[in-house]
């Protein structure tokens, strides 16, 4: 019973969006009448003469590896869900969310409705005759906007009185007659004065206009194919209308371009193709036809634009994407059985009516055509992502290729260039703005992380499966430290992860890991989750390019048998672990031992911080202390000091290095640890470096703390004796007089050169 109410309510809910049912027709006449408009019969003729046949077919071939791309990627998302009302909007915002959907669906709207008042202008010019007639017979100049205005009031109100429908049933009329006006350019010949002798593909004029200011001015002829998606809310079979309708428009659109450069340039020469803009008037077989058909294509345009912003609109307001919560209750209305979008029409015809009065509005509308591409480019990235997203809830029934969706984004984003590269900025700079405003206002929808997630996930596990299967020798490919930290108090203490983070800035990887003594349970899991979050917040405000997890195990060894086990996370196997403990601590320090010599015995190097409640000080010098049965660890503290230095919050420290022995050759051995660095080039000079000669622990321990006390970091060795032997605890609370200590214990053989 409850899914038979289901299913009764959800086909209520979908009937409600199928509006007026219309089938595939009306999505290919609303797209194809908007591609063969006005600068087909106005403009191509200038393409023709300024660079030539040749040149205009490649405009056509460029200009449709944007489109096509961007058809091919509207049929496949069209077909993995049900589009309701909303056109490219609703595409857009179901698959990038309502922020970014939100920002491309408001530039959209804008362009829809002010590509009215530019067909409208358009249409107006259709009257060129009968102006020049009034002028000739009464001598007086007839402004265009007494035609545009007036006829766009009308156009508005009868889209107020008869809705979809009388947009719908006049696209018949209209194509007819643009057909019919096409027909008879083909069948017309022109004057033999004005006829080339033969067919010469790369004729042109002299000092003409380059491909580039050409390309800009033809190109907004090819946008017109995703016209008809605005009527989606009103399509009975969105997923199979939208494929159809627009691959057939935009395919017939190319072949229509094609013939028609054909024929100018074998019916003109340059000159007189560049001399006329009515070209076609004179080569058609009936001229009044041109007019006729450039009055019909525009007004059509006009009424397709007029149809779709209205619901882009409405389906923008329904999504509470306007800024004003009443402006989106009033825009969201629709009114009638077919749910008309009456308010949203008014406004729309508003901004149209400002800009047909406005008249010469060039700078407006390369920003539109910016607005138009950047739509298409979102389509295409669209399609291009959920290819490699992998996402099994993405199944269209009609699919295209990943390589076509991409090649439409670059082409979106080298046209916007090429079109202009000042506008380009524009747009995506009020992109920008508007999507970070919505972002603000809808916290809880998806933003960039979400979109890119899957694609993020199917990168990852490439790039992971790809470096296990081509490991490198350490000694070959360089190396570099893949620390993983472990300590039970994570939140409490900032100094080891400071450390991790320090390290693994530029030259390192990390992973911070919190250890929980306890059973594994839901209890402790819940626990880890949070704890692991706030570690995420801290990473995050400290810009640490480290990876933070948790572990719960019961006790510290059997922990840390788990971690050394746990894959680097760059794909390079982990090479070092460190540990942390504070003051005399048994506990701690007990921990501390049993994971050193676990993680020595595995073969890793282990680093070992001694912190303090100095944290570091001033962050402006680290002592390096090196002894004659620590130089095997001496390249490993070198690396270290060095990585240290170049982050950015120690990037006014000063390494000291300190060269002791027991012998009388300290100076030398000074010596030899100098050139080390310097055909290391690590960056200690000389007079950096100290020789101290001692000959008891206790003599070193006071030269450590006669030099070192102000140290805001002092690097120590940790011989394998040490660490094995009783006396480790001594030698990790030696150097009492001085701050944070880290002692390193190197199991790799560590070449500087």
């Amino acid at each position: 019973m409850f899914s038979k109410s289901k299913q009764q309510s959800g086909s209520k809910t979908v009937a409600s969006q199928q509006g007026h049912g219309f089938g595939t027709a009306p999505v290919f006449l609303t797209s194809i009448t908007t591609i063969l408009g006005a600068i087909l019969f106005l403009r191509f003729g200038y393409a023709v003469a300024n660079v030539g046949l040749w040149g205009s077919l490649i405009i056509i071939l460029l200009g449709h590896l944007v489109t096509i791309p961007t058809v091919l990627a509207v049929s496949e998302i069209a077909t993995n869900r049900r589009v309701a009302g909303g056109g490219a909007y609703y595409i857009v915002s179901r698959s990038f969310g309502t922020s970014i959907g939100g920002a491309i669906g408001l530039a959209l709207y804008f362009s829809q409705a002010i590509s009215v008042a530019f067909y409208m202008v358009a249409f107006a010019e259709a009257f060129v005759p009968i102006y020049q007639w009034i002028l000739d017979t009464y001598e007086f100049s007839l402004d265009p906007r007494w035609v545009s205005v007036p006829c766009t009031l009308l156009l508005i109100a009868l889209m107020l009185t008869k809705g979809a429908d009388i947009g719908v049933s006049a696209l018949w009329g209209i194509s007819a007659i643009l057909a019919a006006s096409i027909a008879t350019f083909f069948l017309g010949q022109g004057p033999e004065s004005m006829q080339p002798d033969g067919l010469n593909i790369t004729a042109r004029i002299g000092n003409g206009d380059s491909f580039g200011t050409v390309f800009a001015t033809c190109f907004p002829a090819f946008t017109g194919m995703i016209a008809g998606l605005g009527l989606s809310g009103d399509l009975k079979n969105p997923q199979k209308s939208i494929p159809l309708g627009t691959i057939a428009a935009t395919l017939t659109g190319m072949v229509v371009y094609i013939f028609v450069a054909f024929k100018l340039c074998q019916s003109a020469t340059p000159e007189a193709l560049a001399a006329d803009q009515f070209i076609m008037a004179q080569i058609s077989l009936w001229g009044p036809a041109i007019y006729i058909g450039l009055g019909a294509a525009a007004l059509s345009s006009a009424l397709g634009s007029i149809l779709v912003a209205p619901r882009t609109l409405q389906a923008l307001a329904r999504d509470n994407v306007l800024p004003i919560p009443k402006l989106n209750r009033l825009m969201e209305k629709g009114f009638g059985k077919n749910e008309e979008p009456v308010y949203a029409t008014c406004v729309s015809g508003a901004i149209a009516i400002v800009f047909t009065g406005i008249g010469g509005v060039d700078f407006i509308a390369q920003i539109l055509s910016m607005f138009f591409m950047v739509m298409y480019g979102a389509l295409c990235a669209v399609s291009f992502l959920e290819h490699f997203a992998g996402n099994p809830s993405y199944r269209p029934t009609f699919h295209s290729r990943w390589y076509l969706s991409l090649l439409g984004t670059l082409m979106c984003g080298l046209m916007m260039i090429q079109i202009s590269t000042l506008y380009a900025f524009i747009s995506i700079f009020l992109m920008a703005i508007t999507y970070l405003g919505l972002r603000r206002s809808s916290r809880s929808q998806r933003d960039l992380t979400a979109i890119f997630q899957g694609t993020m996930f199917q990168l990852t596990r490439w790039l992971q499966t790809t470096l296990q299967k081509n490991r490198v020798i350490t000694s070959e490919g360089g190396w570099r430290p893949s620390i993983i930290a472990m300590t039970r108090f994570g939140e409490r203490r900032l100094g080891h992860f400071d450390l991790l983070r320090w390290i693994c800035h530029r030259h390192g990887f990390g992973q911070f890991i919190q250890f929980l003594p306890v059973e594994y349970s839901f209890t402790s899991d819940k626990e880890a989750r949070s704890r692991v979050e706030g570690l995420i917040q801290r990473a995050e405000m400290s810009k640490a390019g480290i990876f933070v997890d948790s572990v719960i195990c019961p006790t510290f060894p059997l922990a840390m048998a788990q971690i050394l086990q746990m894959p680097g996370i760059s794909g390079l196997p982990n090479n070092c672990v460190l540990l942390e403990f504070k003051g005399e601590s048994t506990e701690e320090f007990e921990e501390v031992k049993q994971g050193a010599r676990l993680a020595a015995s595995l073969r890793s190097n282990v680093l070992i911080l001694r912190s303090t409640e100095y944290r570091f000080g001033y962050r402006a010098s680290i002592h390096v202390w090196v002894t004659e049965d620590n130089l095997k660890n001496a390249p490993l503290m070198l690396l270290l000091a060095y990585i240290i230095v170049g982050h950015p919050e120690w990037k006014r420290a000063d390494i000291q290095l300190f060269a002791c022995s027991e012998a009388r050759n300290a100076e030398r051995e000074a010596d030899e640890l100098s050139t080390l660095m310097e055909e290391g080039r690590i960056p200690i000079s000389r007079q950096n470096v100290t020789s101290i000669s001692y000959n008891s622990p206790e003599v070193l321990e006071t030269e450590v703390a006669q030099r070192s006390f102000q140290a805001d970091l002092v690097i120590a060795g940790l011989t394998e004796e040490r660490l094995h032997s009783e006396e480790l605890a001594q030698t990790l609370l030696s150097y009492e007089s001085v701050n944070d200590v880290l002692f390193v214990h190197s199991i790799e053989e560590i070449v500087i050169d």
